[in-house]
């Protein structure tokens, strides 16, 4: 079993704020990455849904930057564009990576 945790942030975002959300992001992700940090993501569904997945290290991991509110940027990204975020985390029980194509 991994010791592996996968955060998730999400909210309804109003149409009219959708841009300021990934631009923001984009900003967010070209800075330094907390440590333990693999992976994140920011994801549209439908009816205005916005997610972002954070695959990390270890549940220290996360815990270690949820302690830090000026660490919290998941949540605060929603919140700068007037939506409330929910949070759920996930225990990595199983997983599968596959090969990606070189170009």
């Amino acid at each position: 079993m991994s010791g592996q945790v996968l955060s998730e942030v999400s909210a309804v975002v109003a149409a009219e704020r959708q841009a300021e959300l990934v631009t923001s992001y984009r900003e967010l992700v070209a800075g330094p990455l907390p440590d333990g940090l693999i992976r994140t993501e920011l994801l549209r569904g439908p009816g205005g849904r916005w997610r972002v997945q954070s695959l990390w290290r270890d549940r220290a991991a996360l815990e270690a930057v949820r302690a830090d509110p000026k660490l919290t940027a998941a949540p605060r990204l929603f919140r700068d564009v007037g939506a409330e975020p929910e949070l759920t985390v996930f225990q990595v029980t199983a997983a599968q990576v596959g090969a990606l194509a070189l170009g």
